[in-house]
């Protein structure tokens, strides 16, 4: 083999690769929304999970796509680990699809089809309304490219007369079990280096329809394929939470138990398989061509018995990973990381986008959460206690500050993507919300120190003036749960006029004790200084409501009237 046919072949491969990314990313630009929906409300039962993992993989070409919104409505609580499970069973037979397409390829001269398209794809790209029908057409044409020419260089090549891979593959042929153990091994670090078990895929099908890999060692390098690439997401998940391990391990646990019992019975379902397709293993001189037709069919029947066995089984797997990866207790650590945008699991700018709004989501919930222990703060009497409260909140200030920042960086990171404009708005009402949630967090730390410094001036609130704060920090407090409420719904399906309404009556009641309280200065039932820093504590009140609007705004493109 020279140089110049080892790069051609790494060529091809890349080739291949970057056209099946491609197909993926348009294919999620043009149903993302629709098909994260149909994943959060399809999945009642374990049997409708399955159906809708294999549907939305199969749509999107990527079930890397499927797991990573399956994690993340776990962790947003719209599925339980059970039924993520499902969807990820389901997603190992919708990804068996790639395999049929590069079947497809190996069948007939796939690239006589390929310019005429690559000819329109260009023409419906530089077309605002079906600029994403185009990027899909570029995609497939390059993947198919990209197959024809691996097919044409190995037919180059002719590695089915190559002494050096004959030997190499006569060599480990008498090895029995060992064979097959040998080419799962090399089938799973492949996988895990090119990180594509579609390339993995492409490779095998060339040995073995060019004669130089026998059917048995082909299918053993697909079955190491299916681990691998379990792998590659179980190492991705290794800095995210515990749901997105578990649905990892849960993947990985999958694969390994139909690798396992398929060894067990190897040869009778190879045998199988290949008479489902016509094909005779022991048969000299059969056409070759047609193994890539019985590789897609194995992967296939393969995943299928796999789903068939361990479907029933979904509650002592979910049991399984919970105990091999416990829960860690909450704490304020926990709440200075990010949740969904750690994991490293996003390959697409289209999910980058959906996994930033779940993480502003989470950011709108920790700024609830400090706005909680002001409303403690209020009342803690002890100094120890208010010191020690005093200092979690000044914390939190930092935290939101942090979370601004990362969760600003990774959305500039995707924007640098090539995006729909529909997205790229997205993009840019959520800098506006995180932003918003920081000034929330800012309010939270000053009316702490609003109430720090009626501490130090060793004077206090009159009983009156307790009972209105808690009335407006009641306000306060159902302005952001109505905003969680909106971040939690479909954008599509919310109000902005109760946000609006609750506005209303914190500007309302802001003016009432602002008037008021002139009134009681005057009358001398407290002094200027504590009535000030009464204000200072109402009007703070007020303005953390006007952000929470802004957030409400953003959130759903809205403006008040």
């Amino acid at each position: 083999m020279s140089i110049l046919s080892l790069f051609k072949l790494v060529g091809c491969l890349a080739m291949l690769m970057y056209g099946m990314k491609i197909m993926s990313d348009s294919l999620q630009k043009m149903a993302g929304s629709q098909l994260r929906h149909v994943l959060g409300t399809m999945t009642r039962n374990r049997f409708t999970g399955l159906l809708t993992g294999a549907f939305v993989t199969a749509s999107v070409q990527s079930s890397t796509a499927t797991t990573v919104m399956t994690v993340s409505f776990v962790n947003a609580g719209l599925l339980t680990l059970a039924q993520a499970i499902s969807v990820i069973m389901g997603a190992n037979i919708g990804t068996t699809c790639t395999a049929w397409i590069m079947s497809a390829g190996f069948a007939f001269n796939i690239t006589d089809m390929v310019w005429p398209a690559l000819f329109i794809a260009i023409i419906l790209s530089y077309s605002k309304t079906h600029k994403t029908i185009g990027e899909f057409l570029f995609g497939i044409s390059f993947m198919f490219l990209g197959l024809g020419t691996l097919k044409a260089n190995a037919v180059d090549m002719d590695l089915g007369h190559n002494q050096a891979i004959l030997d190499f593959f006569t060599s480990t042929g008498g090895w029995g079990y060992g064979t097959y153990l040998l080419f799962l091994l090399i089938g799973g670090i492949l996988t895990m280096c090119v990180q594509s078990s579609a390339a993995v895929m492409a490779i095998t099908m060339i040995l073995c329809s060019s004669g130089a890999l026998g059917i048995y060692q082909g299918i053993a390098l697909v079955m190491g394929e299916n681990i691998g690439t379990t792998v590659t997401s179980n190492l991705a998940a290794m800095s995210a939470n515990p749901q997105a391990r578990r649905a990892a391990l849960a993947h990985m646990l999958f694969n390994v138990f139909g690798v396992c019992w398929v060894l067990i019975v190897f040869k009778y379902f190879i045998d199988f398989v290949c008479m489902m397709v016509g094909y005779d293993p022991n048969a000299q001189g059969a056409d070759p061509a047609i193994l890539s037709v019985v590789l897609a069919a194995f992967h296939t029947s393969f995943n299928v018995c796999n789903v068939l066995i361990l479907i029933w089984f979904i509650k002592p797997i979910e049991k399984v990973v919970c105990k091999l990866i416990p829960s860690k207790p909450d704490s304020e650590e926990d709440d200075s990381r990010l949740v969904f945008i750690s994991s490293g699991l996003m390959q697409t700018p289209e999910l980058s986008v959906y996994e930033a709004q779940k993480e502003i989501s989470t950011f709108g919930r920790r700024v609830q959460k400090m706005f909680s222990l002001v409303r403690e703060l209020l009342n803690t009497k002890d100094e120890a206690a208010f010191v020690k409260l005093y200092s979690r909140i000044e914390k939190y200030e930092g935290i939101t500050d942090n979370l601004e920042i990362e969760i600003a960086k990774y959305l500039d990171e995707v924007s640098d993507a090539h995006l729909s404009d529909d997205t790229k708005a997205k993009i840019r009402a959520m800098l506006r919300q995180i932003s918003e949630l920081e000034s929330i967090g800012d309010s939270c730390f000053n009316l702490a120190r609003a109430l720090n410094r009626k501490i130090a001036g060793k004077e206090d609130f009159t009983e009156r003036q307790y009972e209105r704060i808690t009335q407006m920090f009641e306000l306060t407090e159902n302005s952001l749960t109505q905003m969680n409420v909106i971040f939690a719904g479909r954008r599509d399906t919310l109000d902005a006029n109760r946000s609006f309404n609750i506005e209303n009556e914190i500007n309302n009641y802001r003016n009432q004790l602002r008037n008021q309280n002139i009134n009681d200065v005057n009358n001398h039932e407290y002094s200027y200084a504590i009535g000030t820093m009464y204000m200072d504590v109402i009007n703070e009140c007020e303005k953390l409501g006007d952000y929470v609007v802004n957030v409400v705004e953003a959130r759903l493109g809205t403006r008040q009237k």
